[in-house]
């Protein structure tokens, strides 16, 4: 006997999903739309609202960013969830960037251009995975930041793993730089030496 389809569930009252152009969004209607959800993202001319995000996803942003802070130099500044306009169609969210300090025009920015940023960092939640893994540093890459962080939660006592890359000027791909697991300890973009084990997560 076979199933009967399972009805799609009705919109509430009073909520009105927006409907793309037949052209795509642009990232002017990004900050001009009303009624996003925060964290909404442009990744090729369509809308992407985050789901919810486990409390590594939180913690992690907060051990980066804390560590960041400590070791960036004067003319660069550590920033987190900032969208970033990559071109006119693409603006996607970073959850940790590093850009520079003549970039920060005061309390109520609500932007970077790919231009300002040194460093996008993306924790990838389970609903993030695709767009962390390619998307997002395909995309990165074409519009020429030079490094890119991906994180992620091993398997077991769920500590964090970083992969850390370098853009390729010739390809304009990223080139791993290398996996840490216990202490990411780096000399570019800037010396750098954050304890990233469970224990230090676990701390915050």
């Amino acid at each position: 006997m076979n199933a009967e389809p399972t009805p799609e569930p009705a919109d509430e009252p009073g909520i009105r999903w927006p409907v793309s152009p037949p052209e795509g969004y642009t990232v002017d209607d990004l900050f001009t739309l009303p009624g996003l959800p925060p964290h909404t993202e442009l990744i090729d001319g369509s809308l992407v609202f985050a789901g919810p995000r486990p409390r590594f996803h939180s913690l992690m942003i907060d051990l980066l960013v804390g560590g960041l802070r400590c070791w960036a130099p004067g003319d660069l500044k550590v920033m987190r969830e900032m969208t970033v306009v990559l071109d006119r169609r693409n603006g996607p969210e970073p959850d940790v960037s590093v850009v520079r300090a003549d970039s920060v025009t005061g309390m109520e920015q609500t932007r970077f251009e790919a231009g300002d940023v040194v460093l996008a960092v993306e924790v990838v939640s389970p609903d993030s995975e695709a767009r962390d893994h390619d998307t997002k540093p395909r995309k990165y890459a074409a519009a020429g930041i030079p490094h890119f962080w991906l994180v992620e939660m091993a398997e077991g006592d769920q500590h964090p793993v970083v992969r850390t890359y370098e853009l390729d000027p010739v390809t304009r791909t990223y080139a791993v730089t290398g996996i840490h697991h216990d202490k990411l300890e780096l000399s570019v973009p800037f010396a750098v030496g954050i304890d990233i084990t469970a224990a230090a997560l676990r701390e915050l």
